[in-house]
């Protein structure tokens, strides 16, 4: 019986626990959601700011940091945005120096606003003021990365025409926060304040999603579901509505219309709960699901309390631990960061939501009870609500799962590791899939190899954003193509993008000694690469070693180069070994001399994409290429990684992780 529960088959044939669609919108009708919600008027989502028993005593040292940092905003020379910035954007691809601008802006007016929630002595007021009005002022609240390609647009956004993404959103809930907080102060100076808050949101936001379909609210066309886009949008969208729209029918339409938004992204994902898009995109993606539960609760009187009983949705919030290799390192495929910063607060909360203890305790492990300020303003309202639960966090219980054996069939990704609960021996992760993935990389077939919690061969993960990052020339891009993952370039081809090209014959075999996943990669590459069959393993033999076998049948055989990435020097040590010089510990690759030579290169990191490789991995990308001798139509490959003895103390997880305030 022990055997059994320790062996599961898993193959590519999805979960079968079912899903109700149309969770959010199908369960009132319009009446009665119109009837839940508590009016604007009446609705106090968190203590206001008169309420001077609350402010004067949450949080103190926070208080006093704020109002220290806030200080140092008196007077502050509020800035515009030239429009040479956003035209940078189309001249040379950048597209940080517009959003360190608003960014900056944003974070000001969010700081000077909550000195005077603690304070409430008015000294802040005036810079507040100037900062609303300032912000009003812009052309346009988003991003210029953001702006359609096109003639028309070319860099500069059309004013009489605005459309609604990821930070004009973002713009219009901290502007309901401002609201919510000094609307009395407000008032006192000039009606014409406040007017004017709901006027720029009403025209560039909710009349536009009222008004108009927006690509990420559903089907884009594509064929591709929805992403972060879309519940992330949504959760400012509705924060805004709540707090700023003062007719109650049009508030109550637009939480309705949310809700058909939102189960366009709930709808068609996968069942298993698998973020394709990554752990760093998990907080915009499931987590941003969350909070929109959140202000439904807020706004209804727990109205929709049933979502977080269900079980997608408490699959989908378990990804995050799910995906972690070790105290600092994640699961880093497509666009994904290594060691993303985890919001703890949020995991805790949203842990206990769904009724995970151990989601609870790995989000109490990264929470940091530093008093900090709050940096940054996306997702402004995770940091309120943690506000009032740091008592909670205080008393939690913290701990790390650590899974030995993680399957999601739906995004045919496995994780295996030699010991549950310790990033101790190795951790092996493999993917399959389809390349037209959120974020995508043309990586089917690629595996990530770690040890004692660090890394070995490596997904080198994303970039810095530029303009060709979601352009038709994203594959242009070193890191998102098959040829810098660990793959094969196959008679010079490498993978092509589309969803057509996929793994095929995907399975999972996690046991005791082994974890295994298999998969034939030969419909990732073009006809044209001549790829009868590519059979994948990736095998984990628990204590022991990692070990890739490649059976291949070829139609044509005139080159064949398998790629491995890592981020440490590396060399041939002896025929058929590459030693890898780890960090502590070197490792042994050992390959088939008869049949493959190696060679080992640095990849150059010069242009402006490579900024955000460096900030992850420094200047440490190395590519091992093992080619073919005489490429056979029929052939085996085989490649194992094995640990050598340490050659300097080694410490894993030697950084403590820092908490992306939520």
């Amino acid at each position: 019986m022990k055997k059994k529960l320790l062996i599961f088959l898993c193959c590519c044939i999805g979960t079968s626990a079912a899903h109700s669609q149309n969770l959010l919108s199908g369960h009132y009708s319009a009446t009665e959601l119109a009837a839940k919600i508590i009016p604007r008027d009446k609705w106090e989502p968190f203590p206001q700011r008169s309420n001077r028993q609350v402010w004067t005593t949450i949080d103190t040292a926070l208080a006093a940091n704020t109002i220290r940092a806030a200080e140092g905003y008196l007077h502050y020379e509020w800035p515009g945005i030239p429009a040479t910035t956003s035209l940078l954007i189309v001249r040379t691809g950048n597209r940080r120096d517009y959003q360190d601008i608003a960014n900056k802006k944003r974070e000001v007016l969010a700081t000077l606003m909550m000195a005077e929630v603690y304070e409430d002595k008015g000294r802040f007021t005036d810079d507040i003021i100037n900062g609303i009005w300032s912000v009003c002022e812009e052309t346009f609240w988003g991003a210029s990365a953001h702006l359609p390609k096109s003639k028309e647009i070319s860099g500069l956004a059309d004013a009489a025409n605005p459309f609604v993404e990821l930070f004009s959103a973002e713009t219009a809930e901290l502007l309901g926060w401002v609201d919510y907080f000094m609307g009395d102060k407000l008032d006192k100076v000039s009606p014409q304040i406040r007017k004017r808050i709901y006027d720029e949101t009403n025209r560039r936001i909710f009349v536009p999603l009222m008004t108009k379909y927006h690509g990420w609210m559903g089907d884009s066309g594509s064929g591709r579901r929805p992403n972060n886009w879309n519940p992330w949008i949504s959760s400012n969208w509705l924060c805004a509505t709540l707090l700023l729209e003062h007719d109650e029918a049009r508030r109550a339409a637009a939480v309705s219309k949310i809700l058909h938004t939102l189960d366009q992204f709930l709808n068609p994902y996968p069942q298993d709960g698998g973020c394709d898009e990554g752990p760093g995109y998990w907080s915009g993606a499931a987590a941003s699901l969350y909070d929109n539960i959140c202000f439904l609760n807020l706004a209804t009187n727990n109205a929709f309390a049933y979502v977080l009983k269900d079980e997608k949705v408490k699959h989908m919030a378990q990804f995050i631990y799910k995906a972690q290799i070790s105290q600092d390192y994640f699961l880093d495929f497509a666009d994904a960061d290594p060691r993303p910063g985890m919001g703890g607060s949020l995991i805790y909360r949203f842990g206990k939501d769904v009724g995970d203890p151990d989601m609870m305790r790995f989000g109490a492990a990264y929470i940091r009870d530093n008093h900090s300020i709050w940096r940054g303003t996306y997702m402004y309202y995770r940091n309120l609500f943690s506000l009032f639960m740091q008592d909670e966090f205080r008393k939690a219980e913290k701990g790390l799962p650590l899974l030995q054996n993680v399957w999601w069939p739906d995004l045919q990704v496995m994780a295996t590791r030699d010991k549950a609960g310790s990033s101790q021996g190795f951790y092996v992760a493999a993917k399959g899939g389809n390349n037209d993935e959120s974020h995508n990389h043309n990586d089917i077939g690629n595996f990530i190899v770690y040890y004692d919690g660090l890394p070995v061969l490596v997904d080198v993960g994303r970039g810095t954003y530029t303009a060709r990052t979601f352009s038709p020339n994203r594959y242009d891009i070193w890191f998102n193509r098959s040829d810098y993952h660990n793959v094969p370039t196959v008679n010079g081809y490498t993978q092509n993008p589309g969803p057509a090209y996929k793994a095929s014959a995907v399975s999972c075999n996690l046991t005791s000694a082994t974890g295994i996943m298999k998969q034939n990669i030969a419909a990732a590459y073009p006809p044209e690469a001549g790829i009868s069959s590519w059979n994948r393993s990736v095998t984990l033999k628990r204590g022991s070693k990692v070990v890739v076998e490649d059976e291949v049948k070829l139609q044509k055989r005139d080159s064949l180069t398998q790629h491995l990435m890592t981020c440490f020097p590396s060399a041939v040590t002896a025929p058929g070994v590459i030693t890898i010089h780890g960090e502590g510990r070197d490792y042994k690759l050992t390959f088939p001399a008869d049949k493959l030579t190696a060679t080992i290169e640095k990849v150059t990191l010069t242009k402006m994409e490579d900024e955000g490789i460096r900030q992850k991995w420094g200047d440490n990308i190395y590519r091992i290429n093992l080619k073919a001798v005489h490429p056979a139509a029929n052939e085996k490959y085989t490649y194992i990684v094995t640990p050598g003895a340490k050659t300097v103390a080694a410490v894993a997880d030697k950084d403590a992780p820092k908490e992306s305030h939520d």
